[in-house]
């Protein structure tokens, strides 16, 4: 048995890897800054260091979600019920996966606590911490980083005293433009000089030195920084939720648990993360680098504060929560993908609560 809990906390690991490890990057695949490839070897470099990071930082988190305070303490070492728990959250977030929807790891956790505790009997949840340790900080916090991004971008966006760049494309053949020798198009009634670029190779730059150094060069660096300190804070924050279920099952240390959890998440990533990479990237909203940079730093202080306080805050609905701060700032928001992530986040908890039921109600009575 003990090696079906160590199997299913990995399972879990690696549906997490696959459906998070790319929300602390996809500000950076989102704006154009860099490629999917090179994001995602820096999403997953970074949330290793967070991980590692954990081992130190978040005890707290571990003794949250292996169930003490919210089931009886003997629930928290019955391997049956860890099972049920680690089973029905990794399924539930890799049916989103599969569908391209980013969901919440800890929200599954958190279903799955319930639903196993409720099949070991209902009188042994407690409401109380239940609703101070879990819900609450689930709640409020997307709704805290929507604010935080508009808070930041908009005075940002006023005061920079920088002006966009754009490029103008030309795909089809333009009767009024006469093509250069070396490569710029002059407007023939107008005498005006145009770019002519593809279109992937548009996007809003942002000219001018500070000190001497390219505007849009220290913009990059300090989104990728941000994008960093997003990813850093994931593996700081979910490492030790996942974790939970091997230190509670006495299969590994601390130390040892969080290694693991963390060598897997990695490659659920580097494997399965494409679908959730385009939601976030491409279909939330638009944006530019400046625009990533606000979302990203808001998500980074929020979930590394949570982390610190050992509060089980998603880092989805922060970064996602970032991100719809964000497309209400730009007026650039796309709604009809917001009210399919929010509908899949309402029903997280209670899909991997009745899997989690069932699980335990399975395995109890093969055992």
């Amino acid at each position: 048995m003990g090696w079906l809990l160590a199997g299913a906390a990995l399972f879990v690991a690696y549906a997490n890897g696959a459906n998070d490890n790319f929300k602390g990057v996809a500000t950076l695949f989102g704006s154009g800054t860099t490629s999917y490839r090179r994001a995602l070897v820096w999403a997953s470099l970074t949330t290793l260091a967070g991980s590692a990071a954990a081992i130190l930082a978040s005890g707290s988190l571990v003794k949250a979600f292996s169930g003490k305070g919210l089931v009886a303490d003997a629930l928290t070492r019955d391997v049956h019920f860890l099972l049920a728990v680690g089973g029905g959250a990794a399924l539930t977030v890799l049916l989103a996966t599969a569908t391209g929807i980013p969901v919440s790891t800890t929200h599954a956790l958190l279903g799955g606590l319930m639903g196993a505790g409720l099949a070991a009997g209902g009188s042994r949840i407690n409401p109380v911490a239940l609703q101070n340790g879990f819900v609450l900080p689930l709640l409020l916090s997307p709704l805290f980083a929507m604010v935080l991004t508009m808070l930041i971008y908009l005075p940002c966006r006023a005061a920079r005293n920088l002006e966009k760049e754009t490029c103008l494309c030309v795909g089809d053949r333009q009767e009024l433009v006469q093509i250069q020798n070396d490569g710029t198009g002059v407007l023939l009634s107008t005498g005006l000089a145009v770019s002519v670029a593809d279109m992937s190779a548009c996007r809003t730059r942002y000219p001018g030195t500070v000190l001497g150094v390219s505007a849009q060069r220290i913009l990059e660096g300090l989104h990728f920084f941000s994008a960093g300190a997003v990813s850093f804070a994931r593996g700081l924050n979910d490492t030790p939720k996942i974790a939970a279920l091997l230190v509670a099952g006495r299969l590994l240390g601390v130390s040892g648990s969080s290694l693991a959890v963390a060598g897997v998440m990695a490659v659920g990533g580097f494997l399965s993360a494409r679908r959730v990479a385009e939601t976030m990237g491409h279909r939330i909203t638009a944006m530019n680098e400046g625009q990533g940079f606000s979302a990203n730093s808001s998500t980074a202080c929020l979930v590394i504060l949570a982390s610190r306080w050992g509060l089980p805050v998603s880092t989805t609905h922060v970064s996602v929560g970032s991100l719809f701060g964000l497309g209400l700032a730009n007026r650039r928001a796309r709604f009809r993908t917001i009210l399919s992530i929010l509908g899949a986040w309402v029903g997280t908890l209670p899909l991997a609560g009745v899997t989690s039921f069932g699980l335990f109600y399975l395995v109890s009575r093969l055992a």
